[in-house]
């Protein structure tokens, strides 16, 4: 070593032996290599004797016991009946095990919905195979609900299960109820199904005839001839001609009512003794009285 570079390094506080140049370069550690080179070499020889312990241990000490060679594969079994499904699987070896069966709208009864184990996999020579069996849709009869209000009816037959179907038609019973039912009530139908209903539109309208001038006889037989009642008949003292005729009635001619609605009719006065109410000039009604006073009419009782 040169004494320029000696003196440069005592300066700087280093202290070197004479030959470290060549032997220790500055930043190396020869300890701290070595110990690596340790690790290293015991982690490969822990892998090493762990591969070889495993191999002994699985291979030559504890060997793994062989799997069964006779293993069959399960048939498909949905679509077909539990007789059917027996014999497809004896064909492979295999029994039936429990048939279960649940309701379905659409699978006919009596034909395999499904299977455990599923289809494909591998079983035992004489397993069991357990199916589930179709049977059929739900049947629910048809409810009598002729007369009962239109609300009502859907209301029943939603909760059943069924589907509502609506139309109205002419009818006597009053608007808005129920007149029939298609499918009968009482019919079973598979769910899910359709139920339609008739609702009444109410009695047909008729227009009333003209019954003033006519007897009361007359007036009766002319509104029963549209299907009208004549009700209540009163009468009215007259001196005239239409003594015994209708001289007002109630609606009046040429309205629209249902049909079987009634009329009231006003007649003139034509006998004694009468026991029917009387229409005054006024609008007020007056009972009848035992015998008739009029001295024109006498006192000879109507027929």
């Amino acid at each position: 070593m040169k004494l320029g570079d000696s003196l440069r390094r005592r300066r700087k506080g280093v202290t070197r032996s004479p030959g470290a140049d060549a032997a220790d370069p500055p930043g190396r550690f020869p300890l701290l290599d070595n110990l690596w080179a340790v690790l290293a070499l015991g982690l490969a020889l822990a892998v090493v004797g762990s591969t070889i312990g495993y191999l002994v241990g699985t291979r030559a000490l504890f060997p793994a016991p062989q799997g069964p060679t006779d293993l069959v594969e399960v048939p498909e079994l949905s679509g077909l009946t539990a007789d059917s499904a027996l014999l497809a699987l004896a064909d492979g070896g295999l029994t039936l095990g429990s048939v279960d069966t649940i309701r379905h709208p659409e699978v006919p009864v009596g034909l395999t919905l499904g299977q455990s184990p599923l289809a494909g996999q591998l079983a035992l020579p004489g397993d069991s195979i357990r199916i589930v069996v179709s049977a059929g849709p739900e049947e629910r009869p048809v409810p009598d609900l002729v007369g009962i209000r239109g609300d009502r009816a859907r209301d029943v037959l939603d909760a059943a299960g069924f589907t509502v179907l609506e139309d109205t038609v002419q009818s006597d019973l009053p608007a808005g109820v129920v007149v029939r039912l298609e499918p009968r009530p009482g019919t079973s139908l598979a769910l899910p199904a359709e139920v339609s209903i008739s609702l009444s539109l109410g009695p047909p309208l008729v227009e009333v005839p003209l019954l003033v001038g006519l007897s009361e006889e007359e007036a009766r037989v002319v509104a029963d001839s549209v299907g009208l009642v004549v009700g209540e008949v009163l009468e009215r003292f007259r001196f005239g001609l239409d003594q015994g005729t209708v001289i007002e009635q109630q609606p009046a001619a040429r309205q629209m009512v249902e049909r079987g609605s009634e009329i009231r009719l006003v007649v003139g006065r034509r006998g004694t003794g009468d026991a029917r109410p009387q229409v005054q000039d006024d609008g007020s009604v007056q009972e009848p009285s035992p015998r008739n006073t009029n001295p024109l009419e006498g006192t000879r009782p109507r027929p």
